[in-house]
Formats: structure tokens, sequence, C-alpha cells
């Protein structure tokens, strides 16, 4: 089978934990990789990091200039109109790479699937639709593009999902984390939702949050 190309960093012993990462337009796999040695896994727990590569796409509201892309973007408006198949279809791969980790022996509900901006929406797509349970899903500066198609797997009802914005975000707006979290709530999902000072990006702080996470949901 064919995977999406992947940045990969490995725990000092076998991996009994995982955590796939989505990066966020125009960015690539390297993007996060840089946190990792900051992230702290809890007693017992080897955590993998998966940071994938999005293909290379033309989107439409940069002029059709062709970029690392999860999905098209049709337009900036506040409804996000973006191509929802191919969103589906980067979702399905990240489904693929969940599948290639349990092979490997991480259990499923060991596994993490995280995303920033564009990638956040392919997280929530591939974590609330995955027919097996997961270990969480960590969504940032992002939005919930899908929330009028996905199928949701009754296996992740009570997925931990922590999610995590700016304030002052220019480029997604805080209100579509927001709604994400409203849509989620209204739906019976436990999320937590937490707000930063600060725009597109993420900051120390939010760090000390993701860590106090992880310990919880990787234990």
């Amino acid at each position: 089978m064919a995977y999406l190309p992947c940045v990969e960093i490995e725990p000092d012993q076998t991996a009994n934990r995982s955590v796939i990462w989505l990066h966020g337009l125009g960015a690539d796999g390297n993007d996060f990789t840089p946190i990792v040695p900051l992230l702290k896994a809890p007693a017992g727990a080897h955590v993998r990091f998966v940071f994938p590569h999005a293909p290379q796409l033309p989107v439409t509201i940069n002029g059709g200039m062709r970029m690392p892309a999860w999905y098209d973007i049709l337009s900036m408006s506040i409804e996000r109109q973006v191509d929802s198949e191919q969103l589906r279809a980067s979702a399905r791969a990240v489904g693929d790479l969940i599948r290639r980790e349990i092979e490997r022996g991480v259990k499923e509900e060991h596994i993490i699937v995280a995303g920033f901006s564009q990638g956040g929406a392919v997280a929530y797509e591939a974590a609330l639709s995955h027919p097996q349970r997961l270990a969480g899903l960590l969504a940032l500066s992002t939005y919930l593009a899908t929330h009028d198609s996905i199928q949701l797997s009754t296996a992740n009802r009570q997925l931990p999902i922590l999610i995590q914005h700016g304030s002052q975000d220019p480029v997604v707006p805080e209100a579509l984390g927001q709604l994400a979290y409203n849509w989620l709530s209204d739906a019976g999902y436990q999320a937590e939702y937490q707000s930063f000072p600060m725009q597109h990006q993420v900051c120390q702080e939010q760090l000390v949050a993701i860590n106090k996470w992880l310990q919880e949901v990787l234990a």
C-alpha cells in the first residue's frame, strides 16, 4: 500500500503509543517536529510521532497555485467553502496511517490524531469517523469543515477531544473553533475548549496545556 510520505520521530524504546500530526496549508511534515522534545510522555508510554506531508494541490484562494494542501479551499468566507471530497480522501489516507501504526504494534486506543488549521479539519474527519476507538483528538486553530456530512463513529463517541485556538487569529477566526466545540457538545461529545492570546500559531502556554492532556490520554 502507498502511504503518505511522513517525517517520523521514534522513541528510545519500541513504540507503544503514536501521535499522527497534520500540518497546515502550505507547510509540510517538518512544521511541528521542533516541539517534540518539549512534549513529555507519561511513564511507560513510548511515543512515535508521525508527521505526514500533504500532497501538492492547486488552491483556489491562492490563485490556483500548487502547494502542500490537504484539500482545496474555494472561499475564505466564514463558511469556509472547501472541496469536501478531497478532505475526505485525505482523512482516508490518515486512516491508512492509523492502520499502519496498529500493524506496527500500537493499539488503536493508544493513537492520537492531531492537526493544525487545515490539517485540523482533516483530523476532525479522520478521528470522528474512525471505526475503532482512538486515544484522542487534538484540534489546533481549526474548524469542523465537514459537520454537515461526516459519518460519526459510535466507537469514538467518548473520544477525548482538546480544541485550542488563538483569540487573535486572523486566518481562522476563533469563532470557527467555538462553532466546532459547540457542535460537538450538542452532539454529546465531551470536548474541552481552550483559548490563548495569540494569532495563528502555537505558544508556550499552549504547549504546557498539551503536555498535561497528553499525560492523561496516553497514560
